[in-house]
């Protein structure tokens, strides 16, 4: 037997701490509310420019000619016994209780306070993950005895992607809108590109990447996008189609639980048509060594990690090492930690800390090591919590500046949801470490688009209202994820151009692809190229 597939299982699981604490969400909080608004602002500043230039051509649009002439011509002729055709699409705000807020106060200053709540529910969401879910999902992977790989693939996965996969949740059984799916796909984007550029530009080196990582999650995700585009192309979901989501999931874990019998395969075959049979061997070595690994050090285990992009954090690490670095303890309401920057975050925090210590048992502490199950449960009671009234919080700003749900899903809560993503993907690259740093990103966008989607799909579908569809609301919907797609082909084809290198360059590269995808995705939203939504529906709401 390989002496790679005996690793302890302490040594696993210690690798997978690790990683989990790279992702830590509350530390990355003011780069959250940075990113996030800044991507609002620019959301805003274009849909109010297209909104006025939609306005402006209206009465030439044949589309919407032919909507106003029907809609008075029902208007004469409406009876008690009919129903007004409406030329505008339904807000999801009205799925929500009503606001304090009327919208003239909304626009006059009150929708500040929406926005400060949404952000205020980016920090309480990483606090719940941070400090209870994930050590949930540390507990629950030592006791299934997980391979590394598998763990990563299915918990941790599910540990970083929670939020969005909550907004998906919420956007099918609640709002009925497009602000789940449109989070998901943004946030696909915003991985893809948005991370691979910050790591490119800031790594502060050139960081070289192996063929095999880049080329299987990209492979395996390309045809997840493919699938995702024949199901919605129709503007509606079926049983089978969430229900084929999750399979393929599932395949993506096998794919990762043989993946070092698969590599030998994928290498053996690029070495038979080599001319030289010693040539990948060589390139091989040759980037771990430019990565800042010793090639005398390099044991089986620890390149096949590399390759894999899980490699364990080093302990002499200066920079985002979990060893190195002492987190403040935030987790009890009554302690108050050190610091006067400390003693702000902790007061900030303080209401979300009260409410999740006397509902939460924190499994992390040994006296709850047991009830690592009912830690679980309730963090994923209060993700969903946080994430309605995030989600809430989003939708009510984005009626009242006038974006429609599905922008405010790509621009808005897709950076907030992938910002620790970002960071954590920067924190490796910096350790030369550039495989890791792109199979985060990729990896991560896997399990949005099959079980972020997915799940829910066929929740709704097969268990909640058996036989039924998910509609979707957005034609233009469709030619974001087209756009999604183009924007993988275009990353992987800047990776091969680039020599397999990440920096600088590359980093602009994509990085200029992403505001060239949100410029693309806003105007279709409002028909710039061609009809495909109604506008969202006015009131004095």
């Amino acid at each position: 037997m390989d002496s790679r597939t005996k690793r302890p299982r302490n040594t696993i699981m210690s690798t997978f701490a690790k990683m989990t604490k790279v992702r830590r969400r509350k530390e990355m909080f003011l780069y959250q509310v940075g990113v996030s608004c800044s991507i609002l602002l620019l959301a805003w500043c274009l849909c109010s420019l297209f909104s006025r230039l939609e306005n402006g051509k209206a009465t030439g649009h044949p589309a919407t000619l032919d909507l106003q002439w029907r809609n008075r011509k029902l208007m004469v002729a409406v009876t008690a016994n009919e129903t007004q055709a409406k030329n505008c699409t339904d807000p999801a705000i009205h799925e929500f209780p009503s606001d304090l807020f009327t919208n003239k106060e909304r626009q006059q200053g009150g929708v500040l306070l929406h926005i400060a709540g949404a952000v205020y529910m980016f920090y309480a969401l990483a606090i719940v993950c941070d400090d209870f879910f994930v050590p949930a999902l540390e507990k629950i992977c030592e006791r299934l005895h997980l391979s590394e790989d598998v763990a990563g693939a299915t918990f941790m996965a599910a540990g970083s992607s929670a939020p969005e996969l909550f907004a998906s949740v919420i956007g099918v059984f609640i709002t009925h809108g497009d602000v789940g799916v449109g989070t998901i796909v943004g946030s696909a984007v915003f991985n893809i590109l948005c991370i691979i550029g910050v790591c490119g530009i800031f790594g502060g080196q050139i960081v070289y990447l192996t063929q095999w990582s880049v080329f299987r999650d990209s492979l395996y995700y390309t045809i997840s996008v493919i699938l995702l585009i024949v199901f919605i192309y129709d503007e509606k979901i079926e049983w089978w189609e969430g229900l084929l989501l999750i399979i393929m999931y599932a395949g993506y874990i096998l794919v990762m639980k043989f993946n070092s019998k698969i590599q030998d395969c994928f290498v053996s075959k690029l070495t038979k048509n080599a001319s030289n049979g010693n040539v990948i061997g060589n390139e091989l070595e040759d980037v771990q060594s430019a990565n800042g690994v010793d090639k005398e050090v390099c044991v089986a285990e620890k390149c096949e990690n590399i390759e894999n992009g899980n490699v364990p954090l080093d302990k002499t690490t200066k920079e985002g090492s979990p060893e190195n670095e002492k987190d403040p303890e935030f987790t009890s309401p009554f302690s108050l930690p050190g610091g006067c920057l400390n003693k702000v975050k902790w007061l900030s925090s303080w209401p979300v800390l009260l409410v999740l210590f006397f509902t939460v048992p924190n499994c992390a502490k040994p006296r709850w090591e047991n009830f690592f199950m009912l830690t679980f449960l309730m963090s994923t009671v209060w993700i969903a919590v946080f994430s309605y009234l995030m989600v809430w919080m989003v939708t009510v700003t984005g009626y009242t500046l006038g974006i429609p749900d599905i922008i405010m899903g790509i621009t808005f809560l897709a950076a907030g949801t992938s910002v620790p993503d970002c960071m954590a993907s920067l924190i490796v690259a910096r350790q030369g470490m550039g495989d890791m740093a792109v199979s985060n990103t990729v990896g991560s966008n896997v399990f949005d688009i099959l079980v972020g989607l997915g799940l829910p799909w066929g929740l709704q579908t097969m268990v909640i209202n058996t036989g039924s569809v998910v509609h979707i609301n957005s034609r233009g919907l469709v030619y974001s994820v087209i756009l999604l797609l183009g924007s993988v082909a275009l990353t992987v084809a800047g990776i091969h151009v680039n020599g397999w290198k990440l920096d600088t360059k590359l980093g602009i590269y994509v990085l200029i692809l992403y505001a060239i995808f949100l410029c693309f995705s806003i105007m279709i939203e409002f028909n710039v190229f061609t009809f495909v939504n109604l506008p969202m529906c006015q009131d004095s709401i």
